[in-house]
Parts: structure tokens; sequence; C-alpha cells
């Protein structure tokens, strides 16, 4: 393995077990604020005590995610340097923004959460939870609006005196469309997670006989929060994969491994057995006209295949190279007037052009071989993210349905007459995870080769380092990580095993073992 894809390998290893944190700490936060609003408008000292509990598991989960995603942020400068300093004016100032505006609410807030019980009133110790909440949203919502402008490139340009890519409008990467459905469908993502972390302890609970008081309350908030949460995702899933179809049509077609394209509006490929070889997908099931009604919204709407992608690729590589061609004069000669007019009208194209780079060093000259190679360079792997969306939808899916059989069943106040129902929530534990690592290798999957989608390559945007380093680098997080892994789960398994304090294992005495409060009580 070269340097890039050990590069990309570590990347991805880092990013993706970061991102194990991250969906809890979302979903959590908004779960204490929900319950400390209740505590501090009833004042029933056991949602007090809820919060604390549910509280110390969002902690240990907080402190795992800051110590993993710090060392991400290194990563830009150490294995990716070019990238950096290729983009590092744009991508950089979101997440400065992230860590002044968010991360620092978060560790200020989060530290009077934990110790401000007896110092705080009521009301200002809800105040806190909220902040704690707000950081832990504002936070995602810088990250991905950095993320949003790598799959989206919009208010910049490229500088051609420093040789970088230069902010031009603030406004329009804070307002990226890519952004911001990227953001609300990662946060309803998180929402899940956190819904059914509750859920499935809360019916261990159940199962066990232990801390009823708890479990019932807290599985009465997790299966409204999440019911809403679920149903959310889907509707926002579809707002995504409209605006990557309007931005990121490549992705989309790999997604659907439509190498064709069909005649408005295209059909729907439920499954099938993608061949990126033979350019071909077999044994497909197809629903008509639902691909074309979700990418475009309309009935007319054409979903370009991938075939057709390739071709309009090769176009634009074909323009890339008159803009390379014009920047080496006028690298030369900075008033050639020729050369600029030249340089402007094809400059959108210049990223097309640095795919050849991987085939040969003189891009002007590059052969139609090369310039179809480099243009099919451009398809991302095909089956791995047909596969990985259509089970991150059914997972969503079945969220909406296990959510909406447990509202039901507590509105009826029978949350636990079906033990099979509960061992199915304790089962479903770790889905949201899965569902959540999936959308994001569809997400960065979709996006190769590119680092920023039709400006930078990923195989041009890494350092240069010796692949030693990168592998010594490399397996020394794989046991770092697998190290916090450990404490991980065993803080975790620890803390449910011991339960909430002050709330009794067992009903109070009086109150016959089937007795289900009220949530208000």
């Amino acid at each position: 393995m070269d340097v890039v894809a050990l590069s990309r390998l570590q990347f991805g290893l880092t990013a993706m077990y970061h991102f194990l944190f991250v969906p809890l700490t979302l979903g959590l936060s908004i779960i204490l604020a929900i319950m400390e609003s209740v505590y501090v408008t009833t004042g029933r000292t056991i949602w007090r005590d809820m919060v604390k509990f549910w509280g110390l598991l969002f902690g240990i989960n907080f402190a795992m995610g800051v110590a993993t995603g710090i060392t991400m942020e290194f990563q830009f400068g150490t294995n990716w340097a070019y990238y950096a300093h290729y983009v590092g004016d744009i991508f950089g100032a979101p997440l400065a923004i992230e860590g002044l505006m968010a991360f620092f609410l978060e560790a200020t807030f989060i530290g009077l959460f934990f110790f401000g019980w007896e110092r705080l009133s009521r009301v200002q110790h809800l105040f806190v939870t909220c902040m704690v909440a707000l950081g832990s949203n504002l936070s995602a919502l810088w990250i991905l609006i950095a993320n949003g402008w790598m799959q989206n490139p919009v208010g910049a340009y490229f500088n051609l005196d420093t040789m970088r890519m230069e902010v031009t409008d603030f406004a329009a990467v804070v307002l990226n469309p890519v952004a911001q459905a990227k953001f609300v469908h990662t946060v309803s993502a998180g929402y899940v997670t956190g819904a059914m972390f509750v859920l499935s302890i809360s019916a261990l609970y159940l199962l066990r006989g232990r801390h009823r008081p708890l479990a019932l309350r807290s599985m009465a908030v997790a299966v409204s929060f999440g019911l809403a949460s679920a149903a959310s995702v889907v509707v926002l899933g579809d707002e995504s994969g409209y605006t990557a179809g309007e931005n990121q049509k490549m992705k989309i077609a790999a997604i659907e491994a439509m190498w064709e394209t069909e005649p408005a509006p295209a059909s729907f490929t439920v499954v099938g057995l993608p061949d990126q070889a033979t350019h071909q997908t077999r044994y497909a099931v197809r629903v008509p006209f639902v691909l074309g009604l979700i990418a475009t919204r309309s009935i007319d709407g054409e979903v370009p295949g991938i075939k057709d992608l390739v071709m309009d690729a090769q176009r634009r590589i074909r323009s890339g190279m008159q803009a390379y061609a014009a920047m080496g004069v006028l690298r030369a000669d900075k008033v050639n007037a020729e050369a600029r007019a030249a340089f402007d009208a094809h400059v959108a194209d210049l990223g097309y052009a640095l795919l050849l780079k991987r085939y040969t060093p003189a891009v002007t000259e590059a052969t139609d071989a090369q310039i179809a190679a480099a243009a099919w360079d451009t398809v991302p792997p095909v089956a791995p993210l047909f596969w990985s969306f259509r089970i991150m939808v059914g997972l969503g899916f079945y969220f909406i349905a296990l959510f909406g059989a447990m509202f039901w069943l507590s509105s009826k106040r029978q949350l636990d007459r079906f033990p099979a129902l509960l061992r199915l929530c304790l089962w479903s534990l770790p889905l949201p995870w899965i569902a959540a690592e999936l959308g994001w290798y569809v997400a960065e999957g979709g996006r190769q080769p590119w680092t920023i989608d039709g400006v930078l390559p990923t195989f041009l945007s890494a350092s240069t380092l010796p692949v030693e380093n990168v592998w010594l680098s490399l397996g020394g997080f794989v046991l770092l990580y697998s190290a916090l892994a450990v404490v991980e789960i065993y803080l975790m398994v620890r803390t449910i095993r011991q339960g909430p304090a002050g709330i009794p294992e067992k009903a109070p005495s009086g109150l016959p073992p089937s007795h289900i409060p009220h949530p208000a009580e």
C-alpha cells in the first residue's frame, strides 16, 4: 500500500471510530434536557436521579469523543499537508469556529452539569444542561459545514497568484445547501442513537426486574423522542439525497448502480448485484419512476447514468487541460490577456485536469487513453455504496417500526408486558451505530476520487511521507483506540450494572410489581 492508501485507511479508521461517540453524544444531550425539564416542572426527585444516571453515561461517552476527535484534526497537517495548504483558508475557518464556539461551550458547561447540582438552582442547572446540548449540536454544525464544503465547494475560487483555494463568500460556505442537509440528517441520526441507547438499557432493566421506576419513565421519553427522530431521519435523508442529486450526480448514480441513463422518471433498484468490471447490475429488481421522483422531485427530470457522467468527465478533463496550459503561461507572463481569458473560461474544470497526474506529469500532453482512464477514475466503488445505502435505509425504516410499536405500548402503559419485544429492543442496541457508520461511508466513499469534489483529487492531497512512518502511526492508533474501546465498554457496563443512585431496584412497598407509573409521577 502506498502513502495515499495508508493515509486514507488511517483517517478512515480514526474518523469512523470517533463517529461511534458523536451520535450518542448528540442524542443523549437532548434527552437529558428533556428529562431535566420534567424535573424542573414537576419537582419529582426521581427525574433528577434519572438525569444524573444517564448524564454519567453521557460524560463517559463525551470524554471518549473528545479524546478521539482531536487526533483527526492533527492528521490534516501530518498526513494531508497539501490538502491543508491548498484549501486551509476555507476548511480551517469552520473548524476554528467549532473549537471557539462549540467545544469551549461544551467544555465549560459540562463541568457545571456534573458539579453544579448543589450549587445551582433547578432552573439554572436546566440552563446548563441545555447549553451542553446546544454546544454538542453547534459542534456538529460547524464540522458538517466544513465537510459539506468538501462535497460542494461553493463561495471560493482558485487564486492563481497563491496557487490555493480562497474564500470569496463565507456566507455561501455557511449556508451551503449540502452542509445544511447533512447537518439535519446527521443530528437526527444521532437522536435516534441516543433514543435507542436509552430504550435498550431500560429494556434490560425491565427484563431483569431492576430499577423499574427509572426504566419505565426513561423508556417513555426514549420512544417518543426516538419515533420523531427516526421519522425525521427518513424525511431529511430524502432532502440530503436531493441535494446530492443536484451537486454530486456521480454519487447518486453509483449508489443506484445506474450504468445507463434511463428515460425520465428513472426507476429505483431495490436489490441487485452490481458488477463494476462489466458495467452492469445483475438480477436487478426495479420499481418504476421512484428514483426520478426522489432525485429530481419531478416526472420529467433526468437522472444521468454512470457512463454518460464518465463522458462528461472526459469533456471536463479536456476543458481543464486548457486551464492548466493557460496557468503555465500566466505563471511566466501574468499580463498575457489571451491566456487569462482561456484560464477564466476553463478554471472551473481545472480539478479534472489534475486527475491526469496519476498517469502523466505532462498534463497538457495526455493521450486519449489516459484521459479515458482518468474519467473512469471518477466512478467510486459501486457495489459497497449500493449495499451500504440499502442497509442504512432498511435500518431507518426498522427504527420507525420499532419506536412506533413501543410508542403505542407506552400510550397503553404496557411497555413491560411483552418480554420478546423488550429483548428485541435490547438486541437492537448496535443497529443505529451500524446505520450511522454506513451513512458516513456513503457520504465519504461516494465522493471519491475527490478530497474536494471536482477541485482536488485525493491522491494529490496526501503528505510526502515514508510509508514506514504511516504504518507506524497507523499501528499506534489501532493499539491506542483498541485500549480506549476496552476502557469505554468497561466503564459503560460497570455503570449500567451499578444502576442509578437513589432509585430503588424493586418497586416501593405498597405498589404491585406490575405498577406502571405515569411519566409525570
